[in-house]
């Protein structure tokens, strides 16, 4: 029970502190995985796969995949009221006095001042990602320059060049690049 609680509360302090979306959650998701055993910072690329290639917004699903890894399904919902339940309560408040101050030029300024905020959250989550598909590497940490031609992983590497100019090239729906990736990675696990 006392596992349960403190999954939902570490998973509340995720919903209220990371503005932006799902991405915005990553970096809060890589001190998770340092603090308890619930998953690792290598099984955040998949969780991350897993969670694009599935309906619904990045952060539940994380949220729910990681709280069925820890709890099966009384886990998932645990984690996932978690993290919604920040985002419930702001938008009820919110909502609440929005008119109020809905000219409030203070108002306008947090929000002015909150944008570069988020997209550096966002762009210090996309690069950790990046470096952790390209490389065999968990973090930045990890990568050690000195050996950093036995950490490329080839293939990745080649995959990422040919979806980046494929996508766009062919403007194909995400579905399909998504599908065709996962062939791929089947293929070059064989």
């Amino acid at each position: 029970m006392m596992d349960l609680l403190i999954l939902i509360f570490e998973f509340f302090k995720i919903g209220l502190f990371s503005i932006g979306g799902g991405l915005a959650t990553l970096p809060f998701l890589y001190r998770l995985a340092d603090k308890y055993p619930w998953f690792s910072t290598s099984q955040i690329p998949d969780m991350i796969a897993i969670s694009e290639s599935t309906p619904g917004p990045l952060g539940v699903n994380m949220a729910t995949y990681t709280g069925f890894q820890h709890s099966g399904v009384i886990g998932s919902i645990c984690a996932t009221v978690g993290l919604i339940f920040p985002s419930v309560v702001i938008i009820i408040l919110i909502s609440k006095v929005l008119e109020k101050f809905r000219s409030n030029k203070y108002v306008d300024y947090a929000f002015y001042g909150l944008r570069p905020a988020v997209m550096g959250l966002i762009g210090a989550a996309g690069f950790g990602v990046l470096i952790g598909a390209l490389f065999h590497s968990a973090t930045l940490e990890e990568l050690n320059l000195s050996n950093l031609g036995s950490m490329v992983g080839i293939e990745e590497c080649i995959l990422f060049v040919v979806l980046l100019f494929a996508t766009n090239k062919w403007k194909k729906h995400p579905i399909f690049y998504i599908a065709l990736s996962a062939i791929v990675g089947v293929v070059f696990a064989l």
